[in-house]
């Protein structure tokens, strides 16, 4: 049987990865997972999409009910 990567054998990401364009009212575009490190020293990033336009990335904990926030 192969070796599960830790993001296979947990149930779902720590964070969503959203970008945010640099300009008023811009929606948060949700653009990849992250997870945390076992030792709790750092986080593993799944991206589906690569910004090239200025703005920034936020990370945030999923909601409980499992919608956008």
């Amino acid at each position: 049987m192969p070796k599960q990567t830790q993001t296979e054998t947990r149930k779902g990401p720590d964070f969503t990865v959203y970008f945010v364009p640099d300009r008023e009212n811009a929606r948060w575009v949700p653009i990849g997972a992250a997870w945390n490190h076992k030792d709790a020293q750092g986080l593993n990033l799944a991206l589906d999409l690569m910004p090239t336009t200025p703005g920034r990335m936020v990370l945030r904990a999923p909601s409980r009910d499992g919608g956008e926030q």
